[in-house]
């Protein structure tokens, strides 16, 4: 019995379709460990693999966030024409399975190690359901290693990818990850994630923890780095901005190998970061908070959510004087997205504001819903002017180039970012 899990591509021509750094799907190979071992199992890449769709298969399993289900899409459908069993999972079936069931045999909504086993089951006894969720969450303490032999071979920047916890206990508005994980904060035992570390450190030097605040649990945290401590890694994760708060877990991070937080910043009006449920963020301290990080040697990535109803086309030039005044080492612009399952969608559609449902354009790269601030194409092209102006080389200069350790992987960062915005640009010009 075999099982082909695939990760869909992202589209060429779209920001994240044209960068050159790739990164696995961890929950491909996380789900992968719950499969029984009779079970022959191997993974394909659509971003720089090609697809065999007369492969020898019995079950096809798909993932995808929303701006990758129409791939996702007509990949089902093609295995389908074919006779073959698709099934899919990951957040955007999550919450339209209805929709994706237009496309697979079975949806397994939200987190699978339970409901993965029970459909394999069914599938070989001829009774596979249309859905398929698990009752219960599982326990933390029986997560098993991710499968990260699957990942050989391919052309991925690093595969020492891990999480550590699950959930997050703020609701920001446009944000997916409670709908799915919950805002309980869950924790795996750090015996269990030291073991794991041990083996990843053979691999690789850096990593990526792909929690989504892995400083939520201060004392959980603060244990977890003090273990790390000594083990050479260079890593990164995600962050919270008032993290900047708590010099002594700062401290105890950057001395465990932390290069590098991805920070929601998200806007620089608190009317705005109140509307959003951000409530941890003040705008007043950002300049302090981003120094704090660069003082003990983490390079910050910053976010910006663009098109909230406080912003008028003043908030693109302001966000770069910010960006460049605190020298924010990197940064992406998302336009606002009203993505399936949050509370954002659901007050703009009961607003009448959705403009367009077509999940291609759900990237963050393009606009969605009518702003209230400025016009689409204001909104539109303000991204663009800011996307371009932030990776401009003397902007890159004034930001990275300084002696600090997180210049290591901010700068190809940076670099790489710029190409594909190049890219982008090049291949809008050639569409008509």
């Amino acid at each position: 019995m075999k099982i082909i899990f695939i990760s869909p591509g992202w589209e060429k021509g779209r920001l994240w379709g044209e960068l050159a750094f790739k990164f696995p799907t961890l929950s491909l190979a996380s789900i992968a460990a719950v499969t029984p071992p009779e079970w022959e199992v191997v993974m394909i890449d659509d971003n720089f693999e090609k697809i065999d769709y007369a492969a020898e298969a019995d079950i096809i399993a798909l993932t995808g966030m929303t701006p990758q289900a129409p791939r996702a899409y007509e990949i089902a459908d093609e295995f389908r024409r074919r006779g073959k069993t698709v099934v899919m999972g990951g957040f955007h079936a999550s919450n339209l399975p209805d929709e994706a069931l237009n496309h697979v045999d079975a949806v397994v909504v939200g987190e699978g190690e339970y409901a993965w086993p029970q459909l394999l089951s069914d599938y070989l006894q001829g009774t596979l359901q249309q859905r398929y969720s698990s009752c219960t969450q599982i326990p933390m303490e029986s997560i098993p290693v991710a499968r990260r032999s699957l990942f050989k071979g391919k052309r991925y920047l690093l595969t020492n990818t891990i999480q550590t916890t699950r959930g997050c206990p703020f609701d920001c508005e446009f944000c997916s990850v409670t709908a799915f994980y919950g805002r309980k904060y869950r924790k795996r035992p750090i015996d269990n994630i030291l073991a794991e570390l041990v083996e990843l450190r053979k691999a690789n030097s850096f990593l990526f923890f792909v929690d989504d605040n892995i400083v939520a649990d201060r004392k959980y945290a603060l244990e977890l780095f003090a273990d790390m401590k000594g083990m050479d890694f260079k890593w990164l994760s995600h962050s919270p901005i008032d993290f900047a708060g708590d010099r002594e877990l700062m401290k105890a991070a950057g001395e465990s190998g932390c290069v590098g937080m991805f920070v929601g910043f998200e806007s620089l009006n608190q009317q705005s970061l109140a509307a959003m449920g951000k409530v941890t963020n003040r705008a007043s301290s950002f300049l302090d908070d981003a120094k704090a990080f660069r003082d003990n040697g983490i390079g910050i990535l910053g976010s910006f959510v663009l098109g909230y109803d406080g912003d008028t086309p003043a908030i693109f030039e302001q966000v770069l004087d910010f960006c460049q005044q605190a020298r924010l080492e990197a940064a992406i612009f998302p336009i606002l997205t009203p993505y399936p399952g949050t509370k954002v969608r659901q007050r703009l559609e009961a607003e009448g504001r959705i403009i367009s449902s077509d999940w291609r354009d759900y990237d963050m790269e393009h606009v969605t819903f009518q702003p209230k601030g400025m016009t689409v194409q204001e909104l539109q092209q303000g991204y663009d002017w800011l996307c371009s102006s932030f990776y401009s080389f003397s902007s890159m200069y004034h930001r990275i180039f300084k002696l600090h350790r997180s210049v290591q992987v901010f700068a190809p960062m940076n670099f790489g970012f710029r190409a594909a915005i190049k890219r982008k640009q090049a291949a809008s010009r050639r569409t008509p």
